[in-house]
């Protein structure tokens, strides 16, 4: 089990709030490495669109929260046994996780996944295609057919078409489209297809109060307007 790091920064509404079940405080398992969902920033706080969003659900829900950064091949794992108690990181719910976990509603549409390739005539059919592991691309590679090569970070993806290692690399275009205005040599190839649910935070299923929390505060998010204005700030995706 790779390692797990607590963000440094714990924040709290008073002492007086309720908290969900036997939890003093709430903490909120992320990746730390898919911007603009959610990253690192220079001064080693998590930020990006999950940080924003998950600081206004945790007051809204009248909890104290804390932010914990976990490798995402591990990430459903640490959940349930308990390093923290929810997963806030770009996740789309899909039957598959909720056989392990319990997801809120939907924080975002669907992203559309995109290719990403080194030139214009890659095979992005048939070729070699990155996409990080344990992820609703990867799943989708696998049923192509295409080769799938995967990649613990979605960095490495990137590295592996940079290289000549893959044809192309299969992610939500919310993460490539930045990547693709910075480097030239790098352009979106193919269809976008749209997989999956959307994405929610991860659940234990003996947290049911905490998911029902949850699943009020970003209700009211999508109510008033304030979650469509955080995914047009940080150009996640179409809005509700």
């Amino acid at each position: 089990m790779k390692k797990l790091i607590m963000s440094t920064v714990i924040w709290g509404l008073t002492a007086g709030l309720s908290l969900a079940g036997s939890h003093s405080v709430i903490r909120m398992g992320t990746e730390g490495a898919y911007p603009p969902w959610n990253y690192v920033d220079d001064n080693g706080e998590v930020a990006g669109f999950e940080r924003e969003l998950g600081d206004e659900l945790c007051k809204r829900a009248e909890l104290n929260c804390e932010w914990v950064i976990n490798d995402w091949d591990s990430i459903i794992p640490n959940l349930v046994s308990g390093n923290y108690d929810t997963i806030i990181a770009g996740m789309s719910i899909t039957d598959e996780r909720k056989e392990k976990i319990d997801f809120t509603t939907n924080y975002t549409q669907p992203d559309p996944s995109s290719y990403l390739a080194a030139s214009e005539g890659a095979d992005w059919k048939t070729g070699i295609i990155a996409a990080q592991s344990n992820t609703i691309q990867a799943a989708y590679i696998a049923a192509t057919g295409a080769t799938l090569v995967e990649f613990a970070t979605p960095e490495e993806t990137i590295a592996a078409v940079r290289n000549g290692e893959a044809d192309a690399v299969l992610a939500d275009a919310s993460y490539l489209n930045p990547i693709a205005e910075e480097d030239p040599g790098l352009m979106f190839v193919g269809d976008r297809p749209l997989i999956g649910g959307g994405v929610g935070m991860g659940i234990r299923k003996s947290d049911s109060d905490l998911r029902d929390k949850f699943t009020a505060a970003i209700d009211s998010m999508k109510a008033d307007g304030t979650l469509n204005a955080l995914i047009v700030k940080h150009e996640i995706g179409e809005t509700f």
